[in-house]
């Protein structure tokens, strides 16, 4: 299983990982997210939606995995966009992202 899977799980578990546009938009926001992941199969939309916010907000973005294993790992049925709201989680995420992104030849998609 992968270990960034594992770690959003966690993450879940602790109460430090919201899921869908609307909520993770509010905590965008309202500066409690720090660490926004968006499916690489979501809409063009959506990724240049939140994109742009966390930029805005110099907030970190990242792309990953699909829709489908975002919602079967968060406990939801499909989700699209997921943020985290602690600095521990979003160290680890991060460097388990861009491990992968570095290994399999990605220029660092969405990196901030």
């Amino acid at each position: 299983m992968d270990k960034v899977y594992s770690l959003l799980g966690l993450a879940k578990k602790a109460g430090q990982l919201v899921s869908g546009d609307e909520t993770v938009e509010r905590n965008i926001k309202s500066g409690k997210a720090v660490l926004v992941i968006v499916a690489r199969d979501a809409s063009e939309n959506t990724k240049d939606k939140f994109k742009s916010m966390c930029n805005f907000r110099n907030i970190c973005y990242r792309e990953y995995g699909e829709k489908l294993e975002l919602g079967r790992y968060t406990g939801k049925e499909i989700r699209a966009v997921i943020s985290i709201l602690s600095k521990d989680f979003k160290n680890g995420l991060l460097n388990l992202i861009d491990a992968q992104i570095n290994e399999f030849g990605g220029e660092g998609i969405g990196k901030s």
